[in-house]
């Protein structure tokens, strides 16, 4: 399905996840500092089906992989 370029809450309904912005909101809060050393892919909050989605995007270069990148800065 192509919806054009993707937000941080087509991504968020992508994953699964409530998204609106007070869920997205809340979310990044949560998980905030993340530390440097682990990939956004391999952050033990998401469940395996989520890193999955999260990891073939990013390899692929798809067109969600500016909209992860954004939500990865915001998470450390």
């Amino acid at each position: 399905m192509n919806i054009g370029t993707p937000t941080l809450k087509d991504l968020f309904n992508q994953l699964g996840l409530k998204d609106d912005e007070r869920a997205i909101d809340q979310f990044i809060n949560t998980h905030q500092g993340l530390g440097s050393k682990t990939k956004l892919e391999d952050a033990p909050f998401w469940n395996a089906s989520q890193a999955n989605l999260l990891r073939g995007a990013l390899q692929e270069d798809a067109d969600w992989a500016e909209i992860i990148d954004q939500l990865n800065s915001r998470l450390r």
